[in-house]
């Protein structure tokens, strides 16, 4: 199934409840998912403009998206963001870069010949 990356940021009074009275954020969301024909493969918490990060496996796209309207429209986050992950057979390095292995995009202007952009 594909991987979709969520960056999340709950509301103040979210964060309230939760130092008020904490719980197993992972387990509650790993449930949800589950009902819904997802997996949850990850969820961490992070310090800066976001507060956390999940890695959500969903069958399709339409899946994902529907996740995160549901997600979104439940009100407890400020921010809600999720980015599909794009298949590829190996992450490219510096040096595969180097060998030529990987080159620099090309930009072809409205009928003039292609050059690096």
């Amino acid at each position: 199934m594909p991987l979709y990356m969520s960056t999340f940021g709950y509301k103040p009074e979210v964060w309230a409840g939760l130092v008020k009275s904490p719980e197993n954020r992972e387990k509650a969301v790993s449930q949800i998912l589950k009902e819904a024909g997802c997996e949850l493969r990850g969820l961490w918490y992070a310090f800066g403009e976001a507060d956390g990060f999940a890695l959500i496996e969903a069958p399709v796209n339409t899946t994902a998206a529907g996740l995160a309207i549901a997600i979104t429209s439940s009100g407890a986050f400020r921010k809600f963001e999720t980015t599909s992950r794009q298949p590829s057979p190996s992450t490219p390095s510096p040096s595969a870069a180097g060998a030529g292995l990987i080159s620099a995009p090309v930009c072809i202007p409205h009928g003039h010949q292609p050059t690096t952009c």
